[in-house]
């Protein structure tokens, strides 16, 4: 088949992937030994205040980089070169699904609606605790002694940012520059959630990945209220005030990139969201769980959206051959090594 339709196939397999298998178990999702890894370092790490430090986390970022690239590379690689030299057609198959599979770790469209749903069901039942408590997994802000309305926020918030992160930043790069440009990507965006504090411990280490972070997620946090007001075109709400809502006010959040998506999804929603002693932004109510399911809805369709056009469009017309190139010289170096 030829390389366009092979693209097509993969992304629409990886969405099918998501949609009806969902996420990776945890024990051997990518994501999983990437902390762990990322873990053994901080802990070996002893020179925290010196340049010495950014150092370490620049080599650190490299060495992860490189190791799941290559463990990518080489699973694809052996599919598409070695399997095929026995029967073509399912090496051919084989890698499509691979690469499918490993694509689908680095983002997440359906998988929020999991989390926010039984939130949703405590909050309408009224167990206020039972809420805190589930709402904590999807946050980084203490949850405990929150009211309805701060958890349905916190949803609102949540599902909204991670449309950059979670979604649009990953396919970008996927499209860019296939398996290798979703790797360089979660990598990244991985040690800046774990990294990436101004603290003693962090400012150094964590400075490079979370500069890098900022720099990959320029692009799509600014397209984001574009998608966000198409699909909420398409879901009947409030589109037109997307992006002057985004422009307006995404500089209310403390990272520069996450406030475009927030702010736009709050306006096409017509709620606020609020982090309480950190912003409010939109100039509706408080979310309820209604607004929570339209949330999950505006997200995933924008999500959707901009995996069919934008990632399917660059990665059938430059990632697959970028993928396909890195692919050929990793099974050339190992071949020539036996």
């Amino acid at each position: 088949m030829p390389l366009w339709l092979d693209a097509i196939l993969v992304i629409v397999a990886a969405l099918l992937i998501d949609r009806f298998v969902g996420e990776v178990p945890n024990s051997i999702h990518p994501l999983r030994w990437m902390g762990n890894i990322l873990s053994a370092i901080d802990r070996h790490v002893k020179d925290r205040a010196s340049r010495k430090a950014n150092v370490v986390g620049f080599l650190s970022y490299l060495a992860v980089f490189l190791l799941f690239n290559g463990i990518g590379l080489l699973m694809t690689s052996l599919f598409r070169i070695g399997v095929s030299e026995i029967d073509p057609l399912v090496g051919e198959i084989c890698w499509i699904v691979v690469t499918a599979l490993l694509f689908k770790t680095s983002f997440a469209i359906f998988s929020f609606r999991h989390h926010c749903n039984p939130i949703c069901d405590s909050l309408d039942k009224g167990d206020i605790e039972d809420a805190d408590a589930r709402v904590q997994m999807i946050v980084s802000r203490n949850t405990k002694g929150m009211d309805a309305d701060h958890v349905a926020s916190s949803c609102c918030e949540t599902i909204s940012e991670n449309l950059v992160d979670s979604a649009f930043s990953p396919m970008l790069y996927f499209g860019l520059f296939g398996l290798p440009g979703a790797v360089m990507f979660r990598c990244a965006n991985l040690m800046d959630a774990m990294w990436g504090y101004l603290n003693d411990r962090y400012a150094r280490l964590g400075f490079f990945p979370a500069k890098f972070d900022d720099v990959l997620g320029f692009v799509t946090s600014r397209v984001s209220p574009y998608f966000i007001a198409l699909a909420g075109m398409m879901l009947g709400m409030d589109w037109r005030a997307s992006v002057p809502a985004a422009r307006a006010e995404h500089g209310k959040t403390p990272s520069p990139n996450s406030g475009w998506s927030m702010t736009a999804a709050a306006a096409v929603l017509g709620i606020s969201m609020e982090k309480i002693g950190v912003y409010v932004m939109g100039t509706g109510p408080m979310p309820s769980t209604t607004d929570v399911k339209r949330c999950c809805r505006l997200i995933e369709l924008s999500s959707i959206l901009f995996l069919l056009t934008v990632c399917l469009i660059l990665y059938g017309t430059i990632g697959i051959s970028v993928q396909v190139l890195f692919e050929d010289a990793f099974f050339s170096f190992w071949g020539s090594l036996f």
